[in-house]
This record gives structure tokens, sequence and C-alpha cells, in this order.
């Protein structure tokens, strides 16, 4: 059923929605009426042909669906290029993963040049055909696409907001034991299912420990994919830095007992709703990070946690005011919005508290610059 009073997409929008559930809904046949939510989050965000992030063509920005921090402010970028200029050593580069519309890799860019640092290599690994077009159009020459993580690497690894949008494993705890949630087929139409837990899935919730409310059901989300991601990215990294910012929590409050629902948000045209199965391939499908799983992947493969704070902290410890300040006031014009947009990005109420910054690296001395102060390294 399509939430309300959500906006209907256009015809050809709707064609391609339709054949894309068609083909979710054959695997589920194929598959005994049932597949997992991680299986059915990967076929509606990324199916080759009709999958929510193959066109790449409308999904950022303000005219699409949602606003990530490097569209919302210069800013964002800005501030994060000093931080990581102290991290590079001479001959290491930058690998962004997931670069959406180019924005974040222009301001690192710009940034490094303005404070003289010069333009490290830059390299982008993006999944997505629409959006890598995007960020050649933008980008041209001064970044290299990756079509995989590269089996050595040296320098910073950055992932800002891409492993929420990792598929995930739904699962309800109740009096009857742990179930999964899945995708299947309830009168013509993808709808929840469940059934008894079992592998990995089961083990892992089984490691939560999670306390059964009165109500006698706990729903919540597991990353199997996240960990694992991190866990080849150490592979990889010789010397340097990882920094993956997100929204999300430590474990404890992940799984604490009032978030009974779990995290799962899809985003369409700037609405925000809980219908997975709304228009698939349509809209975006997301769940918050468990920064303690990315924390615990990470030191189980050899890496060391540099820190761990949420964004406005790691903004202002890299000199977000610094850059504000340099904008004449009086230009009113100028300096407005970019000061609203960065009361956007420190804001408790906004971005400042949610979303978080975990640094995890090899061969590099802590404290890095983003956590000199209120580093929360502890809580995970």
């Amino acid at each position: 059923m399509r939430p309300s009073p959500l906006p209907t997409p256009d015809v050809d929008a709707r064609d391609a929605s339709r054949a894309l559930a068609e083909r979710i809904a054959a695997e589920i046949r194929a598959h005994g009426g049932w597949i997992s939510f991680a299986r059915y989050m990967e076929l509606a965000l990324y199916d080759p042909q009709f999958g929510y992030y193959a066109s790449g063509a409308g999904q950022l920005g303000r005219g699409g669906d949602f606003v990530t921090a490097p569209e919302l402010s210069p800013l964002f970028g800005r501030t994060l290029a000093r931080g990581i200029a102290a991290l590079l050593q001479p001959g290491e580069g930058i690998l962004e993963f997931g670069g959406g519309s180019g924005a974040l890799a222009a301001q690192i860019c710009g940034e490094l040049e303005a404070l003289g640092a010069g333009t490290p290599p830059y390299h982008l690994l993006e999944t997505s055909h629409g959006l890598r077009a995007r960020q050649r159009e933008r980008l041209g020459d001064r970044v290299q696409w990756l079509e995989r993580i590269p089996e050595r690497f040296r320098g910073v690894m950055l992932a800002n907001e891409v492993v929420d949008a990792m598929p995930v494993n739904a699962l309800a705890w109740t009096a009857d034991g742990i179930m999964e949630r899945g995708a299947c087929i309830n009168e013509g139409r993808l709808a929840w299912c469940e059934r008894p837990a079992a592998g990995e899935p089961l083990d892992a919730a089984r490691a939560l420990e999670i306390a059964i409310p009165d109500s006698g059901r706990y729903e919540s989300e597991l990353s199997l994919a996240g960990p694992a991601w991190i866990r080849a990215l150490a592979a990889s990294l010789e010397r340097g830095v990882i920094l993956v910012l997100d929204y999300g929590f430590p474990r404890r409050e992940f799984y604490h007992p009032q978030r009974s629902m779990g995290t799962l948000m899809c985003h369409y045209r700037h609405r925000a709703h809980g219908e997975p199965f709304f228009y698939p391939g349509l809209q975006d499908i997301t769940a918050h990070v468990d920064f303690s799983a990315l924390a615990r992947a990470a030191e189980e493969s050899g890496l060391e946690i540099l820190g761990y704070s949420d964004q406005a902290q790691f903004l202002v410890n890299c000199g977000i005011t610094d850059l504000l300040e340099a904008c004449d006031p009086s230009e009113v014009s100028r300096y407005a919005p970019l000061a609203a947009s960065a009361q956007m990005l420190l804001s408790p109420a906004e971005m400042g508290e949610l979303f978080k910054v975990l640094a995890l690296g090899r061969g590099v001395d802590a404290p890095l610059r983003g956590f000199d102060h209120g580093d929360r390294s502890h809580t995970l």
C-alpha cells in the first residue's frame, strides 16, 4: 500500500518500479515464497537495471529525495579537508566510497588546493553508473574511478552516508523465539512475512541478548554487510585512516529497550516513512548504523579505533567555525545562507548529534585533529 500523502510517481517511473517488483516476486517464488529483507533491500537499491541507485539521476539534492551534508553546505567538505590534510603522507591518496553528486570530492579537492596541500590522488568507488556519469560531469579529470577496493591502499578512505544504505537483516525477538522478517507475496503484493531465524543472522541475534519488552515483541535490524565491508577495507589498508560519517548509535543505544520498532526508514521526495515495499526502486531505504559493530570488526581485523564523536564536535575540532568567521558577515547574501547551513550541520536538533564520525586506522598516531575534544570511543 502507498503511504499517504506521498506524491504519485510519473508513468515511466511507475512502469520501472512495476518491472522491479515483478523481478523481486520471481526471486521470491524461486526461493519458496520468501527472501530475507537484506536480499530485498539489495534488489530494491542495487538491481543494475531498475534499482534505486542504478540511474543516480535525481535522488540527491533539493529536487530529489534527500539532501546529504555536502549538498547542504560547502563548509562540510572544506572542513573535512582540513582534517584529512593532517593525515596524509607524501604520495598517499584519498578513496571515497559512494561519491554521490561529486560535491564532497569537489569541496575536498578545492580546499586542499587552497591550503597549499596540492591535490593528492583522489579515487572514487561508485557502483551506480548514473551517479558516476554525474560525477564525471562535475569533476572531470580531477579524480579516478575504481571498480573495486584496491588490493593495497595508503591514505584516507572516506565513507559519507554509505553504510546506512547497506542491506540489513530485519529481526523480531518474540516470546516464541527470534524471527527473521523478510519479503513474500500476499494477495499479489510484496509484503512482510517472517520465519524462525537461522544461520548467521540467528547466531548474531542471540549474541545481542535483547530483552523482550512487555509487549512480547522487539523489532530491529542487524547489519552483516557493514562489518564485512570494514574487514575488506582492513585487508586493503596498509597505512592510513578510514573515516565513516553516518547516522547511528553505539550498540547499547541502537538496541535500546525503547527503540522497539527498529530504525528502518524510507525517503521519497523529502518525505520519510516506514514502508519499504512502496514502489520498489523509486525510494531510498536506510537503517541507522551500529557503530559498535563496525568498531569490533575493525579491531578483529587489526585496525585501531582512532576516534568516535558526534558530527558537530568533529567539525568544530576540524575548524568549521574558523571557516565561517572568515566570511564577512556584512556580505549578508553570502554569509546568511552559509551560517544557516552551518547551523544545520552542527545543531543537535538537525545533523549535529545524530550523525557520528568513526575513525579507524593503521600506522597512525592518535589523537586525530577531529577528536581532540569530545572523543566518545569509550561508548563503543
